[in-house]
């Protein structure tokens, strides 16, 4: 009874910041029922925000009291990475779309964003397949309102409807493959999981288990917009407004990248899949997906007029180069690899450069006038030069030009592939480094073509570029990330190189079949 009421306590503790943010979104959905004010629910909801990370470094658990085995895996580190991230992206995404929402929407905007990010951050400390699945669902399930609110027309019910429907597949995806999982090795428990999986008498079944693993990175595919799971993005974030359409860019794609460095054991001690012969098969799926999906992504935004579309297809491209990292992680043999380092430090620089740019595109714009097309953008430099520059930098950063963060992600992401070696595939990763640099040059063709037209053409017509003060500081904080993880980039490396690392607790013997 005592060890049922510590573990309890354990639990609700591990959990605490989660429940700081469902909390807060409570009370300003109740709230928002009675009175509808943008300024104080946004408040609250910041208040929320803060309040979880107050809880998340004032209440650590302490892990050196919990006894260390090899077979249990607990990811404390990516844990933190993941809520960091989550509480920072969520207050940014909340003050860039101050300007954009009524006060009649606020309320359950900032609400649904609070519970999106409770979400994310529980993706990051989930090690059952129940948790997870629940926790990528209260990602989901807010977007759908979220898409919606900013924009009622036509466009907007659309996005809506077409991410619904898309997102509901996916997810019956994704729980086919956890039905396999728990088929074969017969717990729902991550730590548990990779221990069965590591057992002699499991070898026999690696055709199911292979399929388990396709269906997930299919359900998963869906979230980080891989290739051919894509197809909804482009006409979703064309429809919504920009602030959901920078939400929808990034923060599935921190759960999706999170979720599969779980199910995979990436943050483990030792070659988990090895001994089921998909040490070569599961990194050939990932180079192939990584392959498709930074090609596509690339090529078709060359031939974009809409800006929105164009930032769509960009962001299926950079999905590909993270997937190139995902790659190098999966090859076992290779041993000490950089690709999980570079795959999450390549999340933060893009969450940066793509929230910056939906930012500038949401100070140009009006509720009246979105501003949609690139050519709008023409003579940008001499109505609004400010804007200008915060736009031309972080499309610098995509292209992944010096002094920017998107240069460092790339450089580490290119030498995981170029340093990881083995027997038999040492050539599939310096072509997979090929098709990466070449992609990259396509994509430096697109993002300079909107560089020229706020530099080098007059305005066909002055757009407004109004700032307010929560718009400027999420530009601001987008900005100086951007450049200081270009400029001074150790900090940085360091933080995810430690985020990799796993923490180990608890014997999962109770918890096995």
């Amino acid at each position: 009874m005592d060890l049922t009421v510590t573990t309890l306590q354990s639990v609700f503790r591990l959990a605490a910041p989660e429940a700081a943010l469902v909390l807060a979104a409570c009370i300003v959905f109740l709230g928002g029922a009675f009175y509808q004010s943008k300024c104080l629910w946004g408040a609250i909801a910041i208040a929320g925000f803060i309040g979880s990370a107050i809880v998340m470094f004032c209440d650590p658990v302490d892990l050196s009291e919990l006894r260390p085995t090899v077979s249990s895996l607990w990811p404390g580190q990516l844990t933190f990475y993941t809520r960091i991230v989550a509480l920072v992206g969520g207050i940014v995404l909340l003050l860039m779309s101050w300007d954009e929402l009524a006060d009649e929407q606020a309320p359950d905007y900032f609400a649904c964003l609070l519970a999106l990010t409770a979400g994310t951050a529980l993706v990051g400390s989930a090690n059952e397949l129940i948790t997870l699945f629940l926790a990528l669902e209260l990602i989901s399930i807010p977007t759908y309102v979220m898409l919606y609110l900013p924009r009622t027309g036509k466009p907007a019910q659309e996005a809506a409807v077409k991410y619904f429907l898309l997102s509901i597949f996916s997810s019956a995806l994704l729980l086919f493959g956890f039905s396999y999982l728990y088929g074969v090795t017969g717990t729902t428990n991550l730590a548990a999981i990779h221990e069965a999986l590591t057992r002699q008498d499991l070898p026999q079944l690696p055709a199911l288990l292979m399929a388990a693993f396709v269906m997930i990175v299919a359900g998963i595919g869906f979230r980080i917009t891989a290739v051919p799971f894509h197809f909804y993005a482009p006409d979703v974030y064309e429809g919504t407004a920009n602030g959901p359409a920078a939400l929808l860019a990034f923060i599935p794609k921190v759960a999706g990248f999170v979720a599969l460095i779980h199910l995979f054991g990436f943050v483990g001690p030792g070659p988990i899949l090895h001994t089921l012969d998909l040490g070569t098969r599961l990194p050939l799926l990932l180079w192939i997906l990584a392959t498709l999906t930074m090609t596509v992504g690339n090529v078709v935004a060359v031939w974009q007029t809409d800006i929105k579309r164009m930032l769509a297809y960009s962001g299926i491209a950079h999905s590909g180069y993270m997937l190139m990292g995902l790659a190098t992680v999966s090859h076992l043999e290779s041993g000490g690899n950089n690709g999980l380092p570079a795959l999450l430090f390549y999340l933060i620089a893009y969450g940066a450069m793509t929230v910056g740019a939906f930012t500038v595109l949401q100070a140009v714009s009006t509720r009246e006038r979105q501003v949609t097309q690139i050519d709008e953008l023409a003579g940008l430099s001499g109505t609004h030069p400010s804007l200008a520059a915060a736009f031309a930098l972080f499309l610098f950063s995509m292209i992944g030009l010096p002094l920017t963060a998107g240069f460092t992600g790339k450089f580490m992401l290119f030498m995981s592939a170029l340093t990881t070696q083995s027997q038999a595939q040492d050539r599939m990763f310096l072509w997979l480094a090929i098709i990466a640099a070449i992609n990259a040059a396509i994509g430096a063709f697109y993002y300079l073509r909107v560089v020229g037209a706020m530099y080098l053409r007059s305005a066909i017509k002055p757009l407004p570029g109004h700032v307010g003060w929560a718009g400027a500081l999420a530009l601001a904080v987008c900005a100086v990330v951007t450049i200081w993880m270009g400029c001074y980039p150790a900090h940085a490396v360091d933080f995810v190189r430690r985020s990799g690392q796993p923490v180990y607790v608890m014997d999962p013997a109770a918890i096995r079949r």
